[in-house]
């Protein structure tokens, strides 16, 4: 596929994921996620032919430009819609599948304890919502979904929507694993808060039976 095909098959990306995309003009001149991987693109050939410190000059200059940080380094397919982007980190080792969404805010970041493949592996079509961060070098299987705020710190199997902090999967495949009922990307439930409300239930409970037991004593 020439580069040229390859930009039109970005640009469709865009417009069909995102409602405000009015044209390819319009997503090519202003979209700073689009300038981000095209800037990366540059990087990474760069990077792979040992031209070490031009790479990182480019991904410098595209950080200033677009305020998205993606490692000359990391490994990105095709078709990757970057929505808004501010705030978005990608490691050396990461790689990124094709046919992905990610929003502002999101880290593919190290544990600062691994040696060599330090950054997680993004499968096909992943979606990675605002302000979430995958840590370490596992694997987001494809078709995964990953909630706002999200601190993925395991792998995290196909089609599966991982929630939480730490992330827990709270669905797979369409069903729901016993951590939640229901979970979509605008209205999920977090099961740590759901089991600290549990137990805080339990614990007035088991007061108001101890403060029965006593009252009865006195009496």
């Amino acid at each position: 596929m020439s580069i040229f095909s390859q930009l039109s098959d970005l640009l469709g990306a865009y417009q069909r994921r995102d409602p405000a995309a009015r044209g390819k003009l319009e997503i090519f001149l202003l979209y700073p996620g689009v300038h981000a991987v095209l800037w990366h693109r540059i990087a990474h050939w760069l990077y792979v032919h040992k031209h070490f410190f031009l790479a990182r000059w480019v991904s410098q200059h595209a950080r200033r430009k677009t305020g998205i940080e993606i490692h000359p380094g990391a490994k990105i397919g095709r078709r990757l819609v970057i929505d808004h982007g501010m705030g978005i980190v990608i490691g050396e080792t990461a790689e990124i599948g094709d046919d992905c969404l990610i929003y502002h805010g999101v880290t593919l970041g190290g544990t600062g304890k691994d040696q060599g493949k330090r950054h997680p592996t993004i499968g096909n079509n992943v979606l990675i919502s605002c302000g979430a961060k995958v840590l370490g070098p596992f694997r987001v299987g494809d078709n995964a979904r990953i909630a706002a705020n999200a601190v993925v710190l395991s792998e995290v199997p196909e089609d599966a929507t991982a929630v939480g902090i730490p992330a827990q999967i709270v669905r797979i495949a369409g069903r729901t694993t016993h951590y939640a009922d229901d979970v979509d990307q605008t209205s999920v439930r977090n099961p740590t808060l759901e089991r600290l409300a549990a137990l805080s239930d339990r614990l007035d409970l088991v007061e108001q039976i101890l403060d029965e037991a006593y009252m009865k004593e006195k009496g």
